[in-house]
């Protein structure tokens, strides 16, 4: 199955109607089965920039408590840095912090893949009572008050704040969010000493060990979906929670159970604590967890370590700069 999915690449499996971004240069380095970030791709700068306004308003959530850029934070990787963000009430969220950079690539959203595209997504968000909890009704009160809002959307859209083009905006900006240049693509591009020797043999580890049959294509992962513990049972120490069972909680099928999106390895060195419930908080420690609930295999700390290294040159730049990285936060800790 596994190679089934790779033979039809990640474009295979892009929402209806997305159109695949790629700009595969002749100069990339053999056949690999990971391909650069592009180094641009076409957004509409006004709605962009109207976009990145919306994103980091916090007008758009119930009593402007929080903005989009509350959970991630675009200074940082994407995310809050917690293993999973409070809600309204203070007490801890079922899922981890998704990062935004690069959401745009994925073939789903969220770690249960349960929307398709971005804007179905931000609608969500903006609407759900333990994120931003707000209605369309007050929202739209808000930005129509703004006079510079109502200028802005009449210049783009025709007419005054809507919902259809609050999340159109938003939308366009976080597919701007992409991070191109980090120094693996530089290599596949044919910068043969972008990487160290150690950094390549981590990836050649990453690949003979099959690390690479889920997280591979443009996002290195984010493409398709796969169950979490196949060798073995990372919910066997603990109790399981409505979070853990999956897809299972969308689908209702058996067969999803504790089935997730794969998700994107891109600035993975950036973006810790891992997993869907944020028990990892080292990268090192999620690449051990991997190697033994999906691969059936126990690593040496050599051959976790030359992996991280190689997934650190999967750092990318926004803004002409690489991103940063900040300490987990304490808040959870690590299950075994």
């Amino acid at each position: 199955m596994l190679l089934w999915l790779l033979s039809l690449g990640w474009a295979a499996f892009l929402a209806p109607g997305a159109t695949a971004i790629t700009d595969r240069p002749a100069a990339i380095v053999g056949d690999e089965p990971i391909t650069p970030v592009p180094l641009s791709t076409p957004v509409d700068p006004d709605k962009a920039r109207l976009g990145g306004k919306l994103f980091h308003d916090t007008r758009l959530s119930r009593g402007d408590r929080v903005s989009c850029a509350s959970c991630h934070d675009l200074e940082a990787g994407g995310h809050d840095g917690l293993a999973r963000p409070p809600g309204p009430d203070g007490q801890p969220l079922d899922f981890n912090t998704p990062t935004v950079f690069n959401a745009a690539l994925n073939f789903r959203l969220n770690w249960r893949g349960n929307f398709r595209g971005l804007e179905e997504h931000a609608e969500a968000v903006i609407l759900d009572s333990d994120l931003m909890g707000a209605t369309w009704g007050e929202v739209i009160g808000k930005l129509r008050a703004d006079p510079d809002y109502r200028r802005a959307f009449a210049a783009i859209y025709g007419d005054e704040p809507a919902p259809a083009h609050v999340v159109d905006a938003l939308a366009a900006f976080e597919r701007s969010l992409l991070t191109p240049n980090a120094r693996f693509d530089r290599y596949l591009r044919g910068q043969r000493n972008a990487i160290t020797p150690e950094e390549k043999r981590g990836y050649e580890l990453f690949k003979t060990y099959g690390c690479i049959a889920c997280h591979q294509g443009v996002n290195v992962g984010g493409n398709l979906f796969q169950r979490f513990g196949v060798f073995y049972d990372p919910f066997a120490h603990g109790p399981v929670t409505a979070a853990d069972l999956g897809r299972v909680t969308v689908t209702g099928e058996a067969s999803d159970r504790h089935v997730f999106r794969v998700p994107s390895l891109r600035n993975v060195g950036v973006t810790a604590p891992y997993f869907h419930d944020g028990r990892a908080r080292r990268l090192e420690r999620a690449i051990e967890e991997m190697a033994r609930s999906q691969l059936g295999r126990t690593l040496t700390r050599q051959e976790i370590g030359l992996i991280a290294k190689f997934l650190h040159t999967l750092t990318g730049e926004y803004r002409g700069r690489p991103l940063s990285d900040r300490p987990p936060s304490d808040q959870g800790g690590e299950r075994p």
